[in-house]
């Protein structure tokens, strides 16, 4: 099984924004509980351009398999504040070949905004267009469930 998971976090380094790890089937992404909305996606955007660069997550789309190092279409998850988001949403993710674009509300705090995006997060992988490579293993939806990450 995948999982994504994003988690508040009050014991990053000092300075740090976010921490990113990794293990089979589960990505864990840690955000400073403090931070502002505008200064946590940006760090968001960084710091998982420097996790994909090094990754070996896949999507599957139709008849194509795209990996971050593609060159036609490298994977990549971009974090974009959205005011024209539907009354109550927070997060609204959007999903085409080798992007995964997250629309986040201006006004979310980290923690409203891991309340909204685990779930959401969750049901996009429920769809299947997704595996990881770990360590010679191919995971998916189907595998089963992998330790916790480490960060």
């Amino acid at each position: 099984m995948l999982r994504v998971v994003y988690e508040a976090a009050e014991d990053l380094k000092p300075g740090q924004l976010v921490a990113i790890g990794e293990d089979r089937g589960i990505i864990t992404v840690r955000i400073r509980r403090t931070a502002d909305t505008p200064t946590y996606t940006r760090a968001l955007n960084g710091e998982l351009e420097k996790f994909l660069a090094t990754s070996e997550w896949f999507q599957l789309r139709k008849d194509k398999i795209v990996s971050p190092q593609s060159t036609e279409c490298p994977v990549r998850v971009v974090y974009v504040l959205d005011d024209d988001l539907g009354a109550g949403e927070v997060v609204e993710i959007r999903e085409h070949l080798g992007l995964v674009k997250i629309k986040v509300r201006p006004d979310a705090d980290v923690d409203r905004f891991v309340a909204a995006l685990n779930p959401a997060i969750k049901t996009f992988l429920d769809a299947g267009h997704w595996f990881q490579h770990w360590q010679g293993e191919i995971v998916d939806m189907t595998s089963p469930e992998g330790q916790a990450a480490q960060v």
